[in-house]
């Protein structure tokens, strides 16, 4: 699915990330842990086309991301789902609307202007907002939300796409711990039931252990770790935050699990 051979990424001629190698395979969970600055946010960029590739070869779907020409460039990103920390929702529309907007690849413009739907794309919204859990707010104006409440509005848009990548850039960074995790639930409930691939940036250790299939470390603007989340070591780690300067990792507080009343059944089982 995504296939990176000795690629060197920047947004001029100076590289950001160098030497590159990976594969990410379809229905994979993949977090991406490494200091704010590291270069997280640049990979995941690439992968809808938006970072120059210096050097090296990079595919997506089986396609060479460097040779592809602006129509190929849109028929890729509309196969992936991004989900921002700042949400991207139109406030004064509704919860409905805004799930709605992830399908206009799919509606006529005329249609989509008067907000036009047939019963089977109202049905499928539904059910996107159902997976997400948040079909009670569905005529609800989104700036009446909660900032947990508007991300899973933001996830329910993108998986109206009907996307095979799903991309969060630090999707819980904003969110307190109980509205994180349930971001994060809902995260491995898409992952799960669509089969869809999820690649989030993540600050936070806890969270890519306990919810991840796979994490890769950033650090020295390389991929410096790349394996399961029980092969991350302290010696991992040290290679991965060893230019943080106040010596600490972030993670998120001993026993919050307890505090908010999950463990990885109930998460599996969400």
């Amino acid at each position: 699915m995504i296939d990176l051979k000795s690629v060197h990424l920047g947004y001029s001629d100076t590289p950001i990330l160098k030497d590159i190698n990976l594969q990410i395979k379809r229905g994979e969970f993949v977090g991406i842990i490494g200091l704010s600055g590291a270069g997280k946010s640049t990979f995941l960029m690439s992968i809808i086309g938006n970072i120059r590739v210096l050097q090296g070869s990079y595919q997506v779907f089986d396609s060479d991301l460097c040779a592809m020409n602006k129509r190929a460039l849109r028929e890729l990103r509309s196969r992936i789902g991004f989900i921002f920390q700042s949400y991207n929702l139109v406030n004064r529309l509704s919860v409905l609307h805004n799930v709605m907007s992830g399908m206009l690849k799919n509606i006529p413009m005329g249609r989509s202007l008067i907000k036009l739907y047939s019963n089977d794309e109202h049905d499928k919204a539904y059910e996107y907002m159902q997976v997400v859990g948040i079909e009670q707010l569905a005529m609800k104006r989104c700036d009446e939300l909660s900032g947990g409440q508007r991300q899973r509005v933001a996830i329910a848009r993108a998986l109206a796409q009907e996307p095979d990548i799903l991309l969060a850039d630090e999707p819980v960074a904003a969110l307190d711990p109980k509205s994180a995790a349930r971001v994060m639930d809902v995260l491995l409930k898409v992952n799960d039931t669509y089969g869809v691939t999820v690649i989030t940036n993540l600050h936070h250790l806890d969270f890519a252990r306990d919810y991840c299939s796979r994490i890769l470390g950033v650090a020295s603007q390389t991929i410096s770790f790349d394996g399961r989340p029980g092969q991350l070591l302290g010696h991992n780690m040290d290679a991965i935050y060893e230019n943080d300067p106040t010596g600490t990792i972030p993670v998120i507080t001993a026993g919050m699990d307890k505090i908010i009343g999950r463990d990885n059944n109930m998460k599996k089982a969400a």
